[in-house]
C-alpha cells in the first residue's frame, strides 16, 4: 500500500494482491460491528476494482479515501473507482461521518456540542 504523510493516520486498507485487510491497531476500540463493515467495504472494494484501497485520516481529521494500483495493472478500474468510491460517500456518508466525529474526539480531543 501507498505511502501516506506523517500528517495522516490510516484507519484501514486492503490490497488485492496480497488478499489482506489492515485495521490500525490504534482504532481497535471501535465497536466490533463499525470493524466489521469497514472490512467489508474495503475488501469488497478491491475486488470490485483491483490495486489497494486505503481510508485516511489527515491532520485535520478529514476522512480520506485513496485507491491505488502497481504499475502496469491493467486489471485495475480506474473509472470503476472514481465511480466506487463516489458510491461509497454517498451510500456510507452516516457511517463515514460519524468516523470522522470519532477521530476528532478521541484522537484530535475536539469537544462537540449536542447541536453538531
Amino acid at each position: 500500500m501507498q505511502e501516506t504523510n506523517q500528517d495522516e493516520i490510516i484507519l484501514c486498507g486492503s490490497s488485492a494482491y496480497t488478499k489482506k485487510f489492515y485495521l490500525n491497531e490504534e482504532f481497535a476500540g471501535l465497536p466490533e460491528g463499525i470493524k466489521e463493515d469497514l472490512k467489508i467495504l474495503c475488501v469488497l472494494y478491491t475486488e470490485d476494482i483491483g490495486g489497494t484501497f486505503q481510508m485516511v485520516y489527515d491532520k485535520e481529521g478529514h476522512l480520506l479515501l485513496r485507491t491505488d494500483c502497481n504499475e502496469g495493472d491493467f486489471c485495475y478500474d480506474e473509472i470503476g473507482s472514481v465511480l466506487k468510491i463516489k458510491q461509497i460517500q454517498r451510500e456510507k456518508a452516516e457511517l463515514l461521518e460519524s468516523l470522522e466525529m470519532y477521530y476528532k474526539v478521541f484522537f484530535l480531543g475536539e469537544v462537540f456540542s449536542e447541536e453538531e
